[in-house]
């Protein structure tokens, strides 16, 4: 999760699953990736912006089933509170639009599930430092 000053940055799901909904930047490890490198490259390659670690903030995972009840996909998700470092903000790979929104936005906002949730302990926890 990448925040700045009173600002997270957040992309439009270009595929699925979920596609159209506003997530917080990420996606899969590349084979010998270690978690820290991986959050870097997602976020260089979906937003454009290098980021520099600040912590790690969770560990949970999400099950999504078919309209049927089958598993359909099932993440393992590491969530890290990052700040911006260079780049230029631009949608990549596959989302199809990145932006920075403000905490009191995201209320009317198509997201992922517990997008709001994790967005809110972020910021209480970079606050706290």
């Amino acid at each position: 999760m990448v925040l700045d000053a009173d600002r997270v940055l957040l992309v439009r799901r270009g595929s699925e699953p979920q596609k159209g909904l506003w997530s917080i930047p990420g996606g899969g490890l590349e084979l010998g990736e270690t978690l820290e490198q991986g959050v870097r490259r997602e976020a260089l390659e979906e937003t454009g912006l290098d980021v520099r670690i600040v912590q790690s903030l969770d560990t949970f995972e999400r099950i999504l089933r078919d309209d049927s009840g089958r598993v359909e996909y099932h993440y393992v998700l590491a969530d890290f509170l990052c700040e911006p470092s260079g780049g230029i903000l631009r949608a990549g790979d596959d989302a199809d639009q990145a932006a920075w929104f403000r905490r009191e936005e995201l209320a009317g906002l198509p997201t992922t599930p517990l997008v709001a949730e994790a967005v809110e302990r972020a910021f209480a926890l970079r606050d706290q430092q």
